[in-house]
């Protein structure tokens, strides 16, 4: 059985929670970075989402096998994983606001499942569904973010 990423992140929100109390009092660059980090992490997924149901194939990554179309526009185009990268920044948009640097550890921990265990599975099964297509897109996307699907162009 896998668990939804949601719930694993919510499951890291919590954690975040139960090792961060205390927090240091917000600051008001702490507040502006909480607030920029939090609304480019919700717009990255919700802007996958929209763009696998235009496409008319599945979100649902407890089940890759389902996928009817191998999406690579959008969000696609910079990462292989929009949604996951945005819990990820979500959940250190929530480490921002908490102040505590051990809240980022739920964060570590968050990517090392999603990296290690339910991402190789869907990869797995997108080259079986679509073979050197989907081999050639993962070659040339990151699976998270980095500086290549942050070039901008030079802006």
């Amino acid at each position: 059985m896998r668990i939804p990423p949601p719930l694993l992140a919510l499951v890291a929100a919590l954690a975040q929670r139960a090792v961060s109390r205390g927090s240091r009092p917000m600051t008001m660059f702490r507040g502006v970075l909480t607030v920029l980090t939090a609304g480019g992490s919700v717009a990255l997924p919700m802007t996958a989402v929209k763009q696998l149901e235009r496409a008319g194939t599945t979100i649902d990554p407890t089940h890759p096998e389902k996928a009817s179309a191998l999406v690579t526009t959008g969000p696609y185009a910079i990462t292989r994983n929009p949604m996951y990268a945005g819990l990820t920044g979500l959940l250190l948009s929530n480490a921002v606001r908490k102040g505590s640097l051990a809240s980022l550890l739920p964060v570590a921990a968050f990517v090392a499942v999603m990296d290690r265990v339910q991402i190789p599975s869907e990869e797995a099964a997108l080259v079986q569904r679509f073979g050197r297509a989907y081999d050639e897109y993962r070659a040339a996307v990151p699976r998270w973010l980095d500086r290549r699907s942050l070039d901008l162009g030079g802006l």
